[in-house]
């Protein structure tokens, strides 16, 4: 999902991985940075500690980005199922 809102949108995306243990340390926490897995969009988390919807996470983009909130096309079960 990441790399194709990067070509939707301005803007860059940066990952970071990083072994659980070092999630819990105390360095880590005093970072300030949200549990992970987590999602940020400049200093809003938008999610952590969970998945993030495509929906959410573009919306954030755009609030972020001054742009109105996508439309989402909403797909029935049988395009969901074929992928249409």
């Amino acid at each position: 999902m990441m790399p194709g809102l990067g070509n939707t949108y301005d803007i860059r995306i940066e990952t970071l991985s990083k072994p659980i243990a070092e999630y819990n340390t105390d360095a880590y926490f005093d970072l300030d940075l949200p549990v992970a897995p987590a999602v940020m969009v400049e200093d809003e988390i938008v999610v952590e500690g969970s998945d993030v919807s495509q929906e959410k996470l573009e919306t954030a983009i755009c609030r972020h980005l001054g742009l109105p909130g996508p439309v989402m096309e909403k797909k029935g079960f049988v395009k969901r199922l074929f992928k249409r």
